[in-house]
């Protein structure tokens, strides 16, 4: 049987979230953010983005004190870039108490079998598996949960992400077949984009990341301008121009890093970027993606700070937008348990 009532039903409902681990970087907004405003901006369905202070404690110890600055950061990030808290619910994970309990469900349905095949244990846990947290082997029915809550029918995620929205498929499916219903929709993933896959700025094989111990590998959604503009300039390239087509980026990751940045930034495809600055070398290339970078980057920057100095108007947005997620959570939560056959739910 097919559960439609208003609470759990809906055509389409985006969620996705991240992590508050500090230090938002352009690979975070572009392969992230921008696609949560774009959706928003569609209008037409609901959006749900969610600080996941939860899954931030899964790998290591951070300072109570770090975790609270990481996640008002993140939320001023979220704002800054254009979600709109009236529009969007934005709320940190911890405050809607239906994602721990969902989550619970979840290890009870998800197989050992499946937790240890996925690649970002084994990468994170390593040789050390036997150290690691429990949180961090079962993450992946938390991020079911998170998902599976509001009955969110898509998800927008990077390439790195696509595993874990895989087992939740199979999580929903189980689910459903061991209790008879179709209560769980079967979410689809949603990547957009020219950066879906933000690179290193010194070495396009890698992944930018903020755990990089060198600055120079990012750009920083705090960076202002100058700073922006100064790590383009020094960004790796090659000696060659840049080609007629894009298929002579494919031997050049570096190129190919700047052509996708500049296309996402621009709102067009790496073959357009190609098109207009072909037979153009890489330094005169990099003075219009660092126009653009700074045009892009530095308001969110600036407001960003802005924001980050009203810490109690930040507090209110993830009160608020806590209570209206759990408006959608708790109907769903409390017929996932009469499914199940808890007693009073």
């Amino acid at each position: 049987m097919t559960d439609t009532t208003p609470e759990t039903h809906f055509d389409r409902r985006v969620f996705s979230g991240i992590q508050p681990s500090g230090g938002l970087t352009l690979g975070n907004y572009l392969g992230a953010i921008k696609h949560f405003v774009d959706m928003q901006d569609e209008g037409g369905y609901p959006t749900i983005y969610c600080m996941v202070d939860m899954h931030a404690i899964t790998a290591k110890f951070i300072d109570p004190d770090t975790l609270r600055r990481n996640t008002r950061e993140l939320c001023a990030g979220f704002i800054a870039s254009g979600i709109d808290p009236e529009k969007s619910i934005l709320f940190n994970q911890s405050q809607v108490a239906e994602h721990a309990q969902l989550a619970w469900i979840f290890n009870c349905v998800a197989r050992m079998g499946w937790m240890g095949r996925m690649t970002q244990w084994k990468d994170k846990a390593g040789k050390n598996a036997e150290n690691s947290s429990l949180g961090l082997f079962a993450y992946p029915a938390l991020m079911a949960a998170d998902i599976l809550v509001y009955h969110a029918t898509h998800v927008p995620v990077g390439d790195d992400q696509k595993q874990h929205l895989e087992l939740t498929r199979d999580i929903a499916a189980k689910f459903n077949h061991d209790y008879g219903q179709e209560f769980f929709p079967i979410t689809e993933p949603v990547i957009r984009g020219a950066a879906t896959r933000v690179m290193n700025l010194q070495d396009g094989t890698k992944k930018m990341s903020k755990s990089d111990p060198s600055d120079r590998t990012r750009i920083n959604m705090t960076d202002d301008a100058d700073t922006i503009a100064k790590k383009i300039r020094r960004a790796k390239t090659d000696p060659d121009p840049l080609p007629e087509t894009v298929d002579g980026l494919e031997s050049r990751p570096e190129a190919r890093n700047l052509v996708n940045i500049y296309a996402a930034l621009a709102d067009t495809t790496p073959a357009a970027v190609v098109a207009e600055h072909a037979g153009a070398q890489f330094g005169a290339f990099k003075v219009a993606l660092s126009d653009l970078a700074v045009d892009r980057l530095a308001p969110i920057a600036t407001e960003m700070a802005r924001l980050m100095d009203d810490q109690a108007e930040i507090d209110r947005i993830l009160a608020r937008g806590a209570e209206r997620a759990r408006e959608i959570a708790a109907p769903i939560l409390k017929k996932t348990y009469e499914i199940v056959g808890m007693v009073g739910a």
